[in-house]
């Protein structure tokens, strides 16, 4: 395995343009060899703007490049499944953007894929990897709020106006606000109370013309007795939050999901002993993702975050989708 794990990219896709590439390419263990479109003309145009070598007319050929160590899955959601299991089985790594697959048993699919063939494969949830989620984590795994009684969070944009074609707002493409941003908050009760839960609840507000879930809120219930709720929207001036509180404190993160890579963030911690603010340097969550995922392939170790945590929020996702009715 060279040093410098060689990326492909499954697509043009804008969140591989903005910032998944620029993170590999800023990268201390990666670059990115290659991108594939079903227009080829589409994929050179895209290669020359991003400085990527070589540019494909199909997602096959991409796969079949021998000279390719990993591949990022940016595709819309509805693909996910069937393109990351044809690159478990051409044998390559795969980092799969989130939410993982368009249901639970999609997402096991995936994973099984790529586990009888022991291939590395990982959700691309960034936010897990920047050091204000790592501190929030240690700081209530230390008991900083005491027992985690309620968490709540919120992940709303809104698309533009005249931006009807957006695949977020796509049902054929397993769009909608909680697979879109919505995944983020389940993600992180789970993550920040390390429980599954045990029942969900959702209310949406689902689009006359796009039938998505235009603008949604959960509830979720875990084993310990904690509760979860949170809200997400397509339609709503941009926020990304979240807040816990426990028997003996609090910890509220404003800018929870898509931390700038170039300015600091904040954590608000309140305690028995008073309130303080802890400051978190600038970092990229992105490119810690793909420098772990990369690191993992050099070093022959697992990912950070094993890829049963992505069937495992789906799950989630799937119980909030079936209590819509």
């Amino acid at each position: 395995m060279t040093e410098k794990i060689r990326w492909g990219i499954l697509s043009t896709a804008n969140i591989g343009r903005g910032r998944v590439i620029p993170a590999i390419q800023q990268s201390r263990n990666g670059r990115v060899l290659a991108v594939a479109s079903r227009d080829l003309n589409r994929a050179k145009a895209f290669a020359e703007d991003l400085n990527i070598p070589r540019a494909y007319g199909s997602y096959e050929e991409l796969i079949a490049d021998p000279d390719i160590d990993a591949i990022y899955n940016p595709l819309p959601n509805s693909m996910h499944a069937e393109w990351s299991i044809r690159c478990a089985e051409a044998g390559k790594p795969t980092l799969c953007e989130k939410p993982l697959a368009s249901n639970a048993a999609e997402a096991q699919k995936m994973v099984d894929a790529f586990a009888s063939r022991d291939v590395l494969f990982a959700e691309a949830f960034m936010y897990r990897f920047h050091p204000q989620t790592q501190k929030v984590k240690a700081l209530v795994d230390s008991g900083g709020v005491g027992q985690i009684t309620v968490m709540s969070s919120a992940f709303s944009f809104a698309i533009r106006p005249g931006d009807d074609g957006n695949i977020r707002l796509s049902k054929p493409l397993a769009g909608g606000a909680l697979m879109d941003v919505g995944c983020y908050c389940i993600n992180v009760m789970r993550l920040m109370t390390g429980e599954e839960p045990q029942s969900a609840h959702a209310f949406a507000n689902i689009g006359s013309e796009t039938q998505v879930d235009e603008t949604l809120t959960g509830a979720l219930q875990f084993p310990s007795g904690a509760v979860g709720h949170f809200d997400c929207s397509l339609r709503t001036s941009f926020a990304h939050t979240y807040e816990i509180r426990g028997t003996t404190g609090r910890i509220r993160v404003a800018e929870a999901f898509v931390m700038p890579a170039d300015k600091d963030v904040v954590i608000e911690h309140w305690e028995a002993s008073g309130y303080s603010r802890i400051t978190i340097a600038a970092a990229n969550s992105y490119t810690l993702m793909v420098e772990d995922f990369a690191d993992a392939l050099i070093e022959g170790r697992p990912p950070k975050y094993a890829p049963s945590d992505g069937v495992a929020n789906m799950k989630v996702i799937d119980m909030l989708v079936a209590s819509l009715g």
